[in-house]
């Protein structure tokens, strides 16, 4: 049997159809919503592509124009034409783009080109040798700094003080341009363009700074051939471009790299050393020939002079020449501060050996104080003109304690080597009277030098007195050799007059 269902009331038959058409009118609208987006969508990505075809125009006059007159705009128009690219790079639904693209690549080539061009002139412009007079004056402010030089410096150096120890290798203003052009030729993939144009524009800078100082490489049979005078003269201008290479120029040189090229991937420290390379090389080249041309006395106070200027270097050359790529400048200033060492002991060592040796057969007729004697003390009061410098020569291989006593040790050996010395030159008198003068007059020499100088401080008191001692105990062999030869001249003439009056 059919099963019917109960009629719904003619009311709520109504509502029903309402209900179905109202869904079916909302489920319509959906779909047109839909539609409604998706053209839309098309619609605003044809609008931004239409907008990505004009910004080429818009830049390309810009970028004409070079970074020169606004560097801001310059990069910004770069920055505009990049991002085009990735627009159409992103999306490949847009047809016949193919033109705007080589247009805004060929731009950007340019771009690339003129910001190459903007680096090179504006390095080769900043980039110029410094004054001497300029680089003597910022040493000298240096060494009063450093030596605390209240009445030059005061307790707290001025702001404007500090600045006048560093001249200025480039104008504070342009650090920033040249950062911002490095680091779009970086970013355009031109490191390598980047790289050279730096270097070598303040490699020359350097090199030329150098030169204006006089500083010239020189071979080891032009050091020897060099008159004493003329190699002092060479050393004395060698210390202070040494010092203001370290001081001055390079310590200069390594804060505008690190400026420029902060925040960069750049390799900053292999830029910096081979723009200091090649005159960090010439400045120690000089140095080691000295060392190794032929040895005399005299030298050793010009390797003690060069010893101590690359000794007192020593810090800032470690700070200066820190990673790989400098390692190999900051091994040769170091190994030439121990050859400069080595070279000036064994330098001490002869010399002292020749005190020993020296058979010079000058005879002093009247007993006075003998060349030999003159040249021995005036040596030794070069040598404590340096005592500083030796005694941290000595601490290469002492302690502090020990390197203090070494140098007075040496001192003394001198001393004592040229007394002994003495004694056999004495020797060569056939008169004892002037042997005891001649002794009598170099001690008192020796002992007189001695307590008008600083060698009282390092031999001291008992030294002194012991020595005058036997200077006095010549002075006396002396009058009774004198004495006695009195005697007997007298009493011979009392023979001849008895002879005489015997005669008579």
């Amino acid at each position: 049997m059919e099963r019917t269902w109960p009629r719904l009331p003619e009311g709520m038959e109504a509502l029903s159809r309402q209900v179905s058409a109202l869904r079916e009118a909302l489920e319509q609208s959906e779909e047109n919503t839909q539609g409604m987006v998706a053209a839309l969508g098309s619609f605003d990505s044809r609008v931004s592509a239409i907008e990505a075809s004009i910004r080429p125009a818009q830049a390309e006059a810009v970028i004409l124009r070079g970074p020169h007159e606004n560097l801001k705009n310059f990069l910004e128009a770069v920055d505009l034409l990049k991002g085009v690219v990735n627009f159409f790079s992103l999306d490949k639904n847009f047809k016949n783009c193919e033109g705007v693209l080589n247009q805004v690549n060929n731009l950007l080539t340019k771009s690339a080109l003129k910001i190459e061009e903007e680096f090179r002139q504006l390095m080769g412009t900043y980039s110029k040798p410094i004054e001497p007079n300029l680089l003597f004056d910022c040493l000298l402010k240096h060494l009063m700094l450093s030596k605390g030089n209240s009445e030059a410096v005061g307790e707290q150096p001025s702001k404007s003080f500090e600045a006048a120890i560093h001249p200025t290798l480039i104008p504070s203003g342009i650090l920033p341009l040249l950062h911002d052009i490095a680091c779009q030729l970086v970013q355009d993939g031109n490191q390598k363009s980047c790289y050279r144009i730096y270097r070598d524009a303040r490699r020359s800078a350097l090199e030329l700074s150098l030169r204006n100082l006089g500083i010239e490489t020189l071979s080891k049979d032009d050091v020897e051939r060099m008159q004493r005078v003329a190699l002092q003269v060479n050393i004395g201008t060698w210390t202070q471009c040494m010092q203001i290479t370290v001081k001055v120029l390079l310590a200069g040189e390594r804060k505008i790299c690190d400026q420029i090229f902060d925040g960069i991937a750049f390799n900053k420290d292999q830029c910096f050393a081979e723009l200091a390379g090649g005159s960090v090389t010439t400045l120690l080249s000089f140095a080691d020939t000295v060392a190794r041309s032929k040895r005399s006395h005299e030298n050793l106070f010009l390797m003690l002079e060069m010893y101590g200027v690359m000794h007192e270097l020593q810090s800032e050359v470690e700070v200066i020449f820190q990673g790989k790529f400098c390692s190999e400048m900051k091994e040769a200033a170091l190994n030439l501060t121990k050859s400069l060492a080595q070279v000036a002991q064994e330098i001490l060592v002869d010399f002292e050996e020749a005190v020993v040796k020296d058979s010079s057969k000058i005879n002093m007729q009247n007993g006075t104080v003998h060349p030999f004697t003159i040249e021995v003390i005036k040596y030794v009061k070069s040598l404590l003109d340096y005592q500083s410098t030796l005694q941290i020569l000595f601490q290469q291989s002492e302690t502090g304690s020990e390197a203090e006593s070494q140098l007075a040790i040496v001192i003394m050996k001198i001393m004592q080597d040229l007394q002994n010395n003495l004694n056999g030159k004495s020797k060569q008198y056939k008169d004892s009277a002037l042997s005891h003068i001649f002794l009598m007059n170099n001690l008192h020499y020796m002992v007189t030098s001695v307590r008008r100088s600083q060698a009282k401080d390092i031999l001291g008191g008992d030294w002194i007195q012991r020595h005058r001692k036997i200077v006095q105990q010549n002075a006396n062999q002396y009058k009774r050799v004198a004495w006695a030869r009195v005697a007997l001249v007298r009493q011979h003439h009392l023979m001849l007059a008895a002879v005489e009056f015997q005669g008579v």
